[in-house]
Parts: C-alpha cells; structure tokens; sequence
C-alpha cells in the first residue's frame, strides 16, 4: 500500500488532540496513554514527537497564550492596553478553562507567555510607570484574568429556589443566577477590570492625587523634608 501524504502524528496534531482531551475530560484525565488511545498510535511512537506530559502541557499552553495578539498594546493611551491586553487574554483562557490551573504556574520557558509579559511591561515602562510598578500591574491583572476564566461565578447557583428562600435569606434571587450567568460573569469581569484600571489610574505618577501623595511620603509630621528612599529627616537643599 501507498504511504500516507500526511504523517500519522505531528506536533500539531499532537497538540490538538491534547487540547481536546482537555476540554472534554479534563486536566486530570490527560495522560499520554489516553493521547495515544486518542490518535490511534502506541504510547511510544509519542515519545519521538514530545519527551512528557509536563513538556506537551507546556506546549498547549504555549500555544492558547500565543493567541493574544500583542497588537492589543498598541493603544495610545495606557489605560486601553490594559483594557484589550485583558480582556484578549481572559478570551483566550475562557474558551479552554481545564488548562488554566495549569497555565497559573507559569514556567519562565514558556516563549508566548514571555512575549507578551515583555509587550506589557514595555508599555506600562513607555507610559510612564516606574518598572517595579509596571511588574505589579502585570501581575494584578493577571491574577484577575486567571480566576475570570477558571469558572463561572454565575454558573455554580442552582435554579431551584427552595435552596435558598429559608436558608440564606440574602440569596433570595440565586436561583436566577445560573440563566444568565455568561452575563453576568462577564459584566462582573469588566466591573473589576475597570475598578482595577480607574484605580491605577489615580495612582499614575502623572495624576495629581499621586504627586501629592508623593509629596506627604517625602515631608514629616514635623514639615522637615524626608529622604524619598527612606523617610529619614534630610537636609533642605540649597536653591
């Protein structure tokens, strides 16, 4: 017989069979002997294509993350680069929720998760915020996209109102949640989101609010100027 045009196994079709076991079964039920049952291969002939399971994940993952398009930072004003940045990513994550505890790890090899920590940084650096600053909004905004897409909120009510009515009295309209939950998870995501960016916003070295906060750190109780790195009493500098 012919050989094949197209390879039994590549590391596309690897990746995507992975990816589907994922979804459908879940982290825990991702093993190499499953992805070999799913392609219809030995468990060996996968070792010559992926050395782990660790090394596949890491993969998958590479590969969700890429999706975000870095462009999204292009915005001429911080504050909508942030905005896109995450909402591109909680899009991203929410379409394949089982990898997510996965991707919270977040080894320092993995190339698109680098990337995009890059193009963050650099536009947060560009707008003026100072680097360790820039690392934390990073880090903040990525601690609210990773649980936004681990679950819904909305989605672990029941819709039985007996559940709630004698119980918890303050929960007397639960049982309505989980009809509208992709809603509601997502109105609750863009109101932390913003509440998380307005409030940024306040603290820009450029906002009023900040310069003056900046100002009381640098000044005592007692008026006499203070060492910005230490708040000891210094001395007035000559004019």
């Amino acid at each position: 017989m012919p050989r094949p045009s197209t390879p039994r196994l590549s590391p596309d079709r690897i990746r995507a069979a992975a990816l589907r076991i994922l979804d459908e079964e879940g982290l825990a039920a991702l093993s190499m002997r499953r992805l070999a049952e799913a392609l219809g291969v030995r468990a060996a002939s996968l070792y010559n294509h992926v050395r782990t399971k660790e090394a596949l994940l890491n993969e998958v993952a590479n590969a969700i993350v890429a999706e975000v398009d870095p462009r999204v930072l292009d915005a001429d004003d911080w504050r909508d680069a942030v905005l896109g940045w995450a909402r591109a990513y909680r899009a991203a994550l929410a379409a394949h929720p089982n990898i997510v505890p996965f991707l919270a790890r977040e080894p320092l090899d993995r190339e698109a998760s680098l990337r995009l920590a890059d193009a963050v940084h650099g536009t947060l650096v560009r707008a003026g915020w100072p680097p360790r600053q820039a690392t934390m909004i990073g880090a903040a905004v990525r601690y609210l996209v990773l649980g936004a897409a681990l679950g819904s909120f909305a989605g672990g009510f029941v819709d039985d109102e007996g559940v709630y009515a004698e119980r918890f009295p303050n929960l007397g309209q639960a049982h309505r949640l989980r009809a509208h939950a992709d809603e509601i998870d997502r109105d609750s995501f863009e109101l932390a989101l913003r509440a998380l960016v307005d409030g940024l916003a306040a603290r820009h070295p450029s906002s009023p609010d900040a310069r003056a906060e900046g100002s009381t750190a640098r000044a005592g109780s007692d008026g006499e100027p203070r060492s910005a790195a230490t708040g000891e009493p210094g001395r007035t500098p000559p004019s």
